[in-house]
């Protein structure tokens, strides 16, 4: 089941082996020299038992304290789907892809009103990657302003699961949350032990740039290595801003804070399942906006996943992502390039599909149009096969100069082997006109109505609701 998600062509690296092991280097010098800020005083007394030099709040890592940690890389982690079966194999250059997270706004599919996130549009994001063959997890693709800010997080993942079976990525504000989420997901998992070894579900935290790992992140951190559940540990580095203005200089300052938290993870837990990757990102000086579609972006996405790759660990990346601020051709050439990039270099879990506005914005047209971009890119990297079935020499000899393949039966058996389009448009321009000049957007909000009018995913429980009712009841006490 998983072999479409595998490319079978040469991945496209960014660094060669000797800049990576440089950086690596450097990474760790960074970490010995100058360290990081931690905020939590539980993890300030786990990093000096296991051999960190602490001063205050600032720790310093050793370079074998690092390596140590690396070593214990699992080879692989195991994302499955609401029901505990194998969903994705976070592996080398197995490729997947979901939305994005947390973004105050949304393009309404039905008015094209950019307005606050609401609960339901949490709920149909996820319906629509319920339905979509090429998503593979879903987000919180939103901050739903109509619920209990303290508590939103929860409401969130509650929605999530009502609607798909596929795997959830979740944030969580703050500890007590995130135990309660934990809580709700070993309820439909059905029980501790199983949500550890079938895992539906990885937690999405943060360091905060430059080198300070946050109270409340880490707390999250921590607890997601007891548990022995996936977290993605990511920072996000503004060069010019929050980190040096050079794309290497981003690149050691991020790497950092990714291993000061693969550290602590493994002093709590050797071996605990983590994820690694971070944006890296310029902010765009005429504007003092981030820049979500730069290549100085797309570069440093490529270069770190060329890290995991040495490091052995699952990569969270990003594609389909824009800085327009409406679903637009911008919007398309910007998500599209990122989807094939990323597909190139091999990233694992490929996030914010969907994402525009600086990622300020949720847009229903750039997820859908995109699941097709992202169908296209697939038949690229699965390659083509070359055999005496598709070489054809005895067909071009039977039919010889001037004659024509259209009915032979060598073009019946394998002219499926050929991706075609559903939005992209290959029609003549008067069939296009009869049916009425829409363009690719229209065609995309047409196909997201259709899903959100007429999908139904597969129900939870009813018992397993109300029980997770009962937790989010007492959440709200």
């Amino acid at each position: 089941m998983h072999d479409k998600f595998r490319l079978n062509i040469p991945r496209l690296p960014i660094l060669s082996r000797d800049q990576i092991e440089r950086l690596h280097l450097s990474t760790l010098e960074v970490l010995r020299r100058t360290g990081v800020d931690v905020k939590e005083a539980q993890a300030l007394e786990v990093f000096q038992k296991g051999g960190c030099f602490v001063d205050g709040e600032r720790i310093r890592i050793p370079a074998h304290l690092v390596e140590w940690a690396l070593n214990n890389t699992p080879p692989r982690i195991s994302l499955c789907d609401r029901n505990g079966n194998p969903a994705m194999l976070l592996e080398e250059n197995n490729v997947y892809f979901g939305t994005g997270s947390d973004t105050p706004n949304v393009i309404d599919p039905f008015t094209g009103e950019r307005r606050l996130a609401v609960l339901k549009d949490i709920a149909n994001v996820a319906k629509t990657v319920d339905f979509l063959d090429e998503m593979s997890f879903v987000m919180n693709s939103g901050i739903a302003s109509d619920v209990d800010p303290d508590i939103s997080d929860i409401f969130h993942f509650e929605a999530m699961m009502i609607h798909t079976t596929k795997p959830i990525i979740l944030t969580a504000w703050s500890l007590d949350n995130l135990k309660t989420i934990i809580q709700m997901g070993e309820v439909v998992a059905g029980g501790e032990e199983k949500l550890r070894n079938s895992p539906f579900f990885a937690l999405y935290t943060e360091p905060i740039s430059p080198l300070l790992m946050g109270e409340e992140s880490t707390q999250k951190l921590m607890f997601m290595a007891e548990k022995s559940l996936p977290v993605i540990f990511t920072p996000a580095v503004l060069t010019g801003g929050t980190g040096p203005v050079t794309i290497a200089g981003g690149l050691v300052q991020g790497n950092a804070e990714i291993l000061a938290g693969y550290v602590l993870a493994n002093l709590i837990s050797e071996g605990a399942p983590f994820i690694y990757g971070g944006g890296v990102l310029p902010i765009d000086m005429s504007t003092s906006l981030m820049s979500y579609a730069s290549p100085e972006f797309m570069l440093a996405t490529s270069a770190l996943t060329d890290m995991a790759r040495y490091y052995r660990l699952p990569m969270f990346s990003f594609a389909g992502c824009s800085d327009s601020c409406t679903y637009d051709q911008q919007a398309s050439l910007e998500g599209a390039l990122w989807i094939l990039l990323s597909s190139l270099s091999g990233g694992n879990l490929v996030h914010d599909v969907g994402y525009i506005n600086n990622g300020l914005t949720m847009s229903f047209e750039q997820l859908v149009a995109s699941n097709e971009v992202i169908g296209l890119v697939r038949r690229i990297t699965r390659g083509f096969e070359i055999s005496d079935e598709t070489l054809a020499l005895d067909l071009i000899n039977e039919i010889g100069p001037g004659g024509e393949y259209l009915t032979s039966e060598h073009t019946l058996r394998n002219f499926r082997r050929n991706w075609f389009p559903e939005l992209l448009s290959r029609i003549t321009y008067e069939r296009w006109e009869k049916e009425g000049q829409k363009d690719l957007g229209q065609r995309a909000g047409d196909k997201v109505r259709f899903i959100l009018e007429n999908h139904k995913p597969l129900p939870l429980d009813d018992n397993i609701r109300k029980k997770l009712q009962k937790l989010i009841q007492a959440m709200k006490k």
